[in-house]
């Protein structure tokens, strides 16, 4: 013979669970353990998500914008770089500082062939042919060479070969500067349109003047920087010197564009590298977004699918958050916390559903007996049955009015809970004032009332309030089920972190199948003359409010040491444990 789980049926956790146990019984499932075959809202989930790939995340916004910042991040970095990158004075200075050493070795030539004594003229050719030695000398780079007598007249000129491939090991990077190009034409494009509204600002282009020339001869080697539409030119002019006496000058111009050509290439290489940055930006970033934007679509998808979409009928569908939880992430946590939500969310509808059968079922019960009753009377011919009747129907009245007031006050007691303020106060003290009042009662009933409650104060956090009401509860609970010469014991004890608080009476104890039901709405174990007195919401009411401070209740027999469990209790005790 099998073993049968018991089900109390008015309890909806406990045919969860008997569900659960009996794995060959798969008719009854709930809350989460329900799974909609083919259902609607996974079919739509599952449509969505083959809708959503990387191409079609250019639909999310968060997906934009994360694409969005990343590329700006990017475009700022590689504009500081191109505006603060020191390369292009770097290239400058060593260009001009070569060209020095060019100037001033082509001077030293000339000093080498003029007479030490006899007068020199550049100009007329008396103690050197300037042109024929400028001839002579072999010069490269492209670079333009003045000379001048000492009247800032000119002399004789060459140009430099730009041709240096056939030297071996000299090799320069010809690659093509497309990007570079292509951002300077559009930059000269719009400078040219402010050039015809406020005139070109551009140096033209020229050789050294004659005051420069003179200038150089008596100052020394000067070096002067011209810019024009091909670029940036330098032009150094160093002095011809007969012993101490300058007889001319020679002026070199660095070829047309020459460091602009270098910068564009050293450019291209920077923005060819931004390119391929912006590539793998993007591309990161969508990797990135999916793993942002479609798990949170996922979830806002489940979410969607639980709300009213027609706004006049619930929507057919359960709420099923996917389980992201595996995610070491704020999206993990917002997965289980939504899930958890809808778990929660879906454990108190159910607990709604059932209290309010339950109180359907316990208001019929009184009801059912005033309409016996008030038929009877119809009947009732004799006066002692019309006060039976009348005391019967004056009992249920009392009994719906109890239930209706503890149904109101269970039904609100959440929202009190959450909205009253949670303050310190002293548990002995507040546990001292009831002792006094209620043992005055249990006394009068017959009954000992001990209290043993330590001097020192404990301070715990909560609605006093509220925790008085339980331990009121509690209390009345004892004195109800004891008798003449029966005992009620209330003690305090503080363990670490925690305050035990317990209450015990030596009345006829808790049935043991009745333990785990004594704090379900609307159970009753009272004696058969204590019929009708109680809701059954006391202890139920009372668990509430101690789950809600962060503690623990529960309530079991008073036994003698090794005792059979199965002899008669000495008593029951009720234990409350609170955070301190």
């Amino acid at each position: 013979m099998s073993d049968v789980t018991e089900i109390d049926v008015r309890d909806l956790n406990s045919v969860r669970r008997a569900a659960k146990k009996d794995a060959g019984t798969p008719d009854v499932v709930l809350g989460d353990d329900w799974v909609q075959p083919q259902g609607v809202g996974d079919n739509e989930l599952a449509e969505g998500r083959r809708k959503r790939g990387l191409y079609n995340l250019r639909k999310s916004p968060l997906a934009r914008k994360i694409i969005t910042f990343n590329l700006i991040a990017m475009i700022l970095l590689i504009a500081g770089v191109l505006y603060l990158n020191p390369s292009r004075d770097n290239l400058a200075y060593q260009r001009a500082n070569g060209l020095v050493n060019e100037a001033e070795l082509i001077a030293d030539v000339l000093e080498a062939r003029m007479p030490a004594t006899v007068p020199v003229n550049l100009m007329t050719g008396d103690g050197i042919d300037v042109v024929e030695t400028l001839e002579q000398m072999d010069l490269r780079g492209g670079i333009d060479v003045v000379v001048f007598d000492a009247d800032g007249t000119l002399v004789a000129s060459a140009v430099g070969a730009a041709d240096v491939s056939s030297i071996s090991g000299l090799n320069r990077n010809e690659s093509d500067t497309i990007l570079t190009d292509f951002l300077a034409s559009t930059w000269n494009g719009v400078a040219n349109s402010f050039r015809n509204i406020f005139g070109d600002w551009r140096e033209e282009r020229g050789g050294p003047d004659q005051d420069a020339v003179l200038s150089a001869m008596n100052m020394g080697t000067s070096v002067q920087t011209q810019n024009d539409a091909s670029g940036t030119t330098f032009v150094v002019i160093t002095p011809v010197m007969q012993g101490d006496s300058p007889v001319g000058a020679v002026a070199i111009s660095s070829a047309a564009g020459e460091l602009d050509a270098l910068v564009r290439r050293e450019r291209e290489q920077v923005l060819r590298l931004f390119l391929v940055g912006i590539f793998i930006s993007v591309g990161l970033s969508l990797v990135l977004a999916s793993t942002i934007a479609n798990p949170l679509a996922d979830l806002a998808a489940a979410a969607e699918l639980g709300r009213d979409k027609n706004a006049r009928k619930l929507s057919p569908t359960q709420v099923r958050i996917p389980d992201l939880t595996g995610r070491p992430d704020e999206i993990g946590r917002l997965s289980g916390a939504l899930r958890g939500m809808v778990q929660a969310l879906s454990e108190r509808i159910e607990g709604n559903e059932q209290f309010a059968a339950d109180v359907a079922h316990e208001i019929k019960n009184p009801l059912a007996s005033l309409r016996s009753a008030v038929g009877t009377m119809r009947v009732a011919t004799r006066d002692d049955q019309r006060e039976r009747l009348l005391e019967v129907i004056e009992h249920d009245v009392r009994r719906l009015d109890r239930l209706v007031s503890d149904i109101s006050n269970a039904s609100r007691l959440d929202s009190e809970l959450v909205r009253e303020q949670e303050e310190s106060f002293d548990l002995l003290k507040m546990l001292g004032n009831l002792n006094e009042f209620l043992g005055k009662e249990a006394r009068d009933k017959g009954i000992e009332y001990i209290a043993d409650i330590p001097e020192e104060p404990i301070t715990v956090v909560g609605l006093e309030g509220r925790l008085a009401q339980v331990f009121v509860n509690l209390i009345t609970n004892a004195i109800s089920f004891c008798e003449d010469g029966d005992a009620i014991r209330v003690w305090a004890r503080q363990r670490e972190n925690r305050v035990l608080v317990v209450v015990e009476d030596t009345g006829p104890g808790i049935p043991n199948e009745a333990l785990s039901k004594v704090f379900q709405r609307f159970y009753s174990e009272r004696p058969e003359g204590q019929f009708g007195n109680n809701s059954g919401l006391g202890l139920a009411i009372s668990k509430q409010i101690i789950e809600a401070h962060g503690g623990v209740i529960w309530a079991e027999n008073i036994r003698p040491t090794e005792a059979d469990m199965t002899s008669e209790p000495l008593g029951a005790r009720f234990v409350v444990g609170l955070p301190v």
